[in-house]
């Protein structure tokens, strides 16, 4: 962010917000039924959802699958007028696979 690389920037948020997504713990429908307000825990740390711990593993394969996606979205982009958004793709995901070497 100091350097102001905005496609590393761009890369990289999207990216931690896929692994943010990936240690979420699904809560059932049958736990969010019948909770009246009265219920409902209070004080600090009262909201805080339980998080999975992620393996090494499970993070590389994320990071490989968001640069795969983007590089997969920029063969999509054939037409001279989406030239720029294919190679900002490309560009994010070199940020990315450099992560893993």
């Amino acid at each position: 962010m100091r350097a102001r690389d905005k496609v590393a920037v761009s890369a990289l948020r999207s990216t931690l917000a896929a692994v943010d997504n990936a240690e979420a713990v699904p809560v059932g429908a049958a736990e969010l039924r019948g909770s009246a307000i009265e219920q409902v825990p209070l004080g600090v740390g009262a909201t805080e959802a339980a998080r999975r711990e992620l393996s090494e593993q499970h993070i590389t394969d994320i990071v490989r699958a968001e640069a795969d996606e983007r590089l997969a979205l920029a063969e999509q982009f054939t037409a001279p007028a989406q030239a720029d958004r294919a190679a900002q793709l490309r560009a994010e995901a070199a940020v990315l696979l450099r992560l893993l070497d």
